[in-house]
């Protein structure tokens, strides 16, 4: 699983981020491996091996060089007459001397210089404080391109294998919290990723040995994913240090075996090669960095705490945004799918299909909607609109659009009245509140629907015969522009048909207008009903693909909402409608017409349970009505009886004590439909139930 880190740009020199390590190759002598600074230039009284030939007058090949050229360059080192002023550097504030800083020999000083004795291939150790900044800076900006959470921990991997270590834990806190939420519980870490060099060959001292063909890696194998933190612990007071340590000192090494879990200690080196960084975000420590190095490796100097602090911080704060975006991210999505019709409703005579594209995949929100609301009498409303933006606001004030559109629907208004009630609310929730929105009333009896505009793009409709057609629809006004009337349109439903409501997101780009858009529209529908014949019409939900497939690279800026309605309609020969006068002799006369109509469908088996329904229904119609009560039988997948009155009172159902005589016809209902309702309408109301054909 290791990842190799990419290059960085830096103003000419090597690459502190270069895969093949991050040594610079300068001419300034390195300090020991276990020294607290940074390397430091050449000082009086060092031992004679370790002069430049240079200082002495000569170039790297021994020739000896002009006095004005040896000494008079302003990259030149000071010669060994000339006394040093440059002084050791002191230990970071902050950070304790750590041991191990014994001199070392000249052969060894020698080979720090050249590199020579190091594992060819693995990363060489910076040696400046410019090559610690350069690659602090490119680090801390490969981390800083990442908005999730998995993108910063892989930043902080690969910015930091191989050039600053051969091998990193990154552990993370399970769950972790979100803002100024409050975690209860015990405080657990879980290794979230690893990444390490991969190995050619075996090395010394047991510290990652050679993966083994079908066998796990030794970060996963030796390590515990799971690390539950003790108060008190010595992991605990680590952590709440919050400064980087090394490995060997005395708190680590009490820390590493409960966060590595048992045999974790065998991938830690000895020696200065192993740095434990806690993560702290912005209010608390969210995890910890293992940093390690091979034993055969350059051990760390004390300035790489530092570099470890940085990288430790950077990576936490991002995560923290990360966190926080991801909770921000996850709120918008839940908001936008809650105020979105979860499925479809399967009303009779007509099928649906819906599809819903956000504006981007980072801002799931905006305020495109769509909504299919049955209605009385087998009809169905047909609803898309949008809000204009696609933000957090835009949502919310597209839920309240939505929820007030499907109050009025169930008022069975016309679609001319929703539209002005829908404007007087748009008003009342501000002045800038601006939106499109078409209502459609489909009647799968008549074959008919009702369509009133409030600003948007017209609909599309796709004839069995492959002909798309888009509707002549007066525009109207958008919706909270306020003071503006509605006009409605009534055309033909043919069977077969199909009706394509969609937002202005799929016509209209910057790459064109919402006509040019409206006729590819159009002419793509033509396209995709030319693949299935004249007289089978295209799948509704492949159809819906075809058509967004029509967007290119580049070509959607808005949200899109996208609702087909494919019209079946119900045939004639399968409605019966009746008035019958409000008289007593009604209920008599409402069995007798729907023996007949279940006898002309062959449906003589469910006469019994239809007459007693049917008798009670009208019974209750005609003690209140004033006006003939309507009684029709619709015969689809289920028998579906309506009876209707000039009454807005709807009934309702109630268990009827034993010295009622009345109030037992709704509780029959209840008990032997398969479903039943009531609906109020401008000119009465609607009682309906449903049976099950046999």
């Amino acid at each position: 699983m290791t990842e190799h880190p990419t290059s960085f740009e830096r103003p000419g020199g090597a690459d502190p981020a270069d895969p093949r390590g991050a040594l610079l190759h300068t001419s300034t002598p390195s300090r020991p491996s276990g020294g607290a600074g940074l390397p430091a230039q050449a000082r009086t009284g060092e031992p004679p091996g370790t002069s430049t030939s240079r200082a002495k007058g000569k170039d790297p090949a021994g020739t000896p060089v002009k006095p004005d050229t040896a000494g008079g360059s302003e990259h030149s080192q000071p010669s060994a007459a000339e006394p040093d002023t440059h002084r050791p550097r002191p230990s970071p504030d902050g950070i304790p001397a750590q041991p191990g800083g014994a001199e070392v020999s000249d052969a060894a000083a020698k080979e720090r210089r050249t590199g020579q004795g190091l594992p060819s291939g693995g990363p060489m150790p910076m040696r400046r404080d410019g090559d610690r900044l350069r690659f602090v800076g490119a680090a801390t900006r490969r981390i800083a391109r990442g908005i999730d959470l998995d993108e910063i921990v892989m930043g902080l991997c690969r910015a930091t294998v191989p050039t600053f270590s051969d091998a990193i834990l990154v552990y993370l806190r399970d769950p972790l919290p979100v803002g100024d939420e409050r975690p209860t519980g015990p405080v657990v870490l879980r290794l979230r990723r690893t990444d390490r060099i991969p190995e050619e060959r075996d090395t010394e001292n047991g510290f990652m040995p050679a993966i083994q063909p079908e066998q796990p890696s030794e970060l996963s194998a030796v390590t515990a994913e799971l690390c539950e933190v003790r108060p008190g612990g010595a992991l605990n007071e680590v952590l709440r240090g919050v400064r980087p340590v090394f490995a060997d000192s005395p708190a680590a090494r009490a820390a590493l075996p409960e966060l590595l879990g048992e045999g974790g200690e065998l991938i830690v080196p000895a020696g200065q090669r192993a740095i434990l960084a806690p993560l702290r975000g912005r209010r608390r420590v969210i995890g910890a960095a293992l940093f390690l190095r091979r034993p055969e490796r350059m051990a760390f100097e004390a300035d790489d705490l530092l570099v470890a602090a940085q990288l430790a911080t950077h990576s936490a704060l991002g995560i923290d945004k990360a966190v926080l975006y991801g909770r921000e991210a996850y709120i918008a999505d839940e908001l936008q799918r809650t105020m979105l019709p979860e499925t479809l409703p399967r009303p009779t005579g007509v099928r649906l299909a819906s599809r819903y594209l956000p504006a981007a995949e980072t801002a799931r929100v905006g305020g495109d909607w769509y909504d299919a609301i049955p209605l009385p009498g087998s009809r169905v409303a047909l609803v898309v609109g949008d809000v204009m933006g696609h933000s957090m606001t835009s949502a919310a004030i597209m839920g309240q659009l939505r929820t007030t559109a499907q109050t009025l629907a169930g008022l069975d208004l016309p679609p001319q009245e929703v539209l002005h009630h829908l404007d007087e609310q748009a008003q009342r929730l501000g002045t800038d509140r601006m939106a499109t929105c078409l209502y459609a009333v489909y009647d799968p009896v008549s074959h008919r629907i009702t369509i009133a505009n409030a600003g948007h793009p017209p609909p599309v409709l796709l004839h069995l015969g492959g002909r798309a057609e888009v509707l002549r629809v007066p525009p109207g006004a958008p919706i909270g522009v306020g003071g503006v009337d509605f006009e409605a349109v009534e055309l033909d439903a043919p069977a077969g048909a199909t009706l394509l409501l969609y937002t202005d997101g799929l016509v209209e780009s910057r790459l064109r207008d919402v006509w040019t858009g409206i006729e590819q529209l159009r002419e793509k529908l033509a396209a995709v009903a030319q693949l299935t014949g004249p007289d089978h019409p295209p799948p509704l939900e492949a159809l819906c693909d075809e058509v967004l497939d029509m967007l290119g690279p580049g070509d959607r800026d808005d949200d899109i909402a996208l609702l087909a309605a494919r019209f079946d309609g119900i045939a004639p020969s399968d409605v019966a409608y009746w008035f019958l006068d409000p008289e007593d002799s009604a209920p008599g006369q409402a069995r007798r017409l729907a023996r007949r109509a279940l006898a002309r469908w062959g449906m003589e088996d469910m006469s019994d349970s239809v007459e007693l329904l049917v008798s009670e229904v009208v019974t209750n119609a005609v003690r209140y009505a004033s006006r003939p009560v309507t009684l029709r039988l619709l015969r689809t997948d289920v028998l579906r009886c309506e009876v209707g009155d000039d009454v807005p009172q709807l009934p309702r159902l109630r268990q009827a004590r034993a010295t009622d005589e009345g109030g037992r016809g709704l509780y029959l209902v209840n008990r032997l439909a398969r479903r039943w309702g009531a609906t109020r309408l401008s000119t009465g109301k609607v009682v309906w139930f449903e049976l099950n054909r046999n």
